[in-house]
């Protein structure tokens, strides 16, 4: 995570936007009066939402961590898939 004032985004921006998109890097953006706000990749941002959509349904992120403890366990059944 790194933190950077406004005034040094601004005239370094691309610099910014490079590091959050290439080293998935978190930007904390200070301001002077406070409200700081934080800069991220896209593809950070959806990787949260996408989180956050499936902790919100407790049915189905408990049925996610059995199966992925069943994978972990070998539990699997392996099954050819045909077309017809």
């Amino acid at each position: 995570m790194l933190a950077v004032n406004y005034s040094t985004l601004r005239e370094n921006l691309k610099k910014y936007c490079d590091t959050a998109n290439e080293d998935f890097e978190t930007i904390i953006v200070t301001r002077k009066s406070g409200g700081n706000v934080v800069l991220i990749s896209e593809d950070e941002y959806n990787n949260l939402m996408e989180n956050l959509y499936v902790r919100s349904d407790r049915e189905y992120y408990n049925k996610l961590m059995r199966s992925i403890e069943e994978l972990k366990a070998g539990q699997t059944i392996k099954a050819e898939l045909t077309s017809e």
